[in-house]
């Protein structure tokens, strides 16, 4: 694990752990998360199992302490590794096509209801859920995909472009 990366995945948590905590819960106390947003981006700059299980546990952790929604710790200490890794795999197995902001985009919608359906499934089975499952999909995880992967179609290619320049990641080969 290179000492650079892990600066860069820890401002990436740290936004996210702002973006967060500033954004109110409205739906049962459920907000979206804006955290996965920052943790799929570094899983993309920095596909390495060590990254995805560090910022996995990190973004879980910090997750759960900002959460509004009743006992969300756990099922947030659940979802966030669960749902790196299960993001990881997809982007791995997109070899050919990883780097396109449209598969970004794609993998980061599809992460997003993977976070949905794992941190509901886990509270509903610890801590209960304060509304119907599906009223909560519906209204907060469905959203949040959209956020989210409006958020990384902006952010990707921002980021991406910076870390390039500032030699954090390779230049991709052309051909």
């Amino acid at each position: 694990m290179n000492t650079k990366n892990l600066v860069v995945l820890a401002l990436f948590v740290g936004i996210g752990a702002v973006l967060h905590a500033v954004v109110p819960g409205f739906i049962f106390g459920m907000k979206p998360d804006m955290m996965l947003t920052m943790m799929f981006l570094g899983i993309i700059l920095f596909p390495d199992k060590k990254n995805v299980l560090l910022i996995g546990v990190v973004t879980g952790v910090l997750s759960g302490l900002t959460t509004q929604f009743p006992g969300g710790l756990l099922p947030n200490i659940i979802d966030k590794p669960v749902t790196a890794f299960l993001f990881f795999a997809i982007f791995l197995a997109l070899t050919k096509y990883r780097n396109s902001i449209i598969s970004v985009a794609v993998i980061t919608a599809v992460g997003t209801i993977i976070s949905g359906l794992v941190f509901l499934g886990s509270a509903f089975v610890i801590v209960g859920l304060p509304g119907p499952f599906t009223i909560l999909f519906a209204t907060v995880v469905l959203p949040a995909m959209a956020i989210n992967t409006a958020a990384m179609v902006i952010l990707y290619p921002i980021a991406t472009g910076i870390l390039k320049r500032a030699n954090f990641i390779e230049q991709p080969v052309s051909q």
